[in-house]
């Protein structure tokens, strides 16, 4: 049976990309739920994802797919430099960004105002994440610092 995710509404950079990671890396058939900001979210029924107080979500400075990461295990050296650019475009303040952050952000912003439902931006974002994996991945014989 496939794992079930929950999450609040509107989802953009950090969610979109744990999103991605969790059917890449983790259940390739697993389902997402889109719940409002006002709702109960341990509630519903799911493994609940960017939300303050689950385990999948920020903590230390740190943004919910590097969570994710950390939780299963992920030993994906392309995917720990795609979690630190997605931290910096989630966190901007946090700590100097890594130079392509701000042209991640401006596409993931892209991917959130061009999507009518949470469902069309996963479908957007998840193309996103690929090329943004294939370029950390091809990073990482370079001394491309992220």
């Amino acid at each position: 049976m496939p794992l079930h995710f929950v999450t609040r509404e509107g989802i953009h950079v950090d969610r979109i990309s744990t999103a991605w990671a969790i059917r890449r890396f983790v259940d390739p058939a697993a389902t997402f739920a889109f719940v409002p900001r006002t709702a109960d979210i341990t509630a519903v029924e799911g493994i609940p994802f960017d939300v303050r107080g689950v385990e999948l979500s920020h903590r230390g400075g740190r943004c919910t797919l590097e969570a994710l990461v950390d939780k299963y295990g992920l030993a994906d050296e392309a995917l720990r430099r795609m979690a630190r650019i997605v931290r910096a475009a989630d966190l901007p303040y946090e700590e100097p960004a890594p130079a392509v952050t701000a042209g991640v952000l401006a596409i993931f912003d892209g991917v959130r105002d061009g999507s009518a439902s949470d469902e069309e931006r996963l479908q957007r974002g998840f193309v996103v994440c690929d090329a943004l994996y294939v370029f950390c991945r091809a990073s990482e014989s370079t001394a491309l610092e992220v």
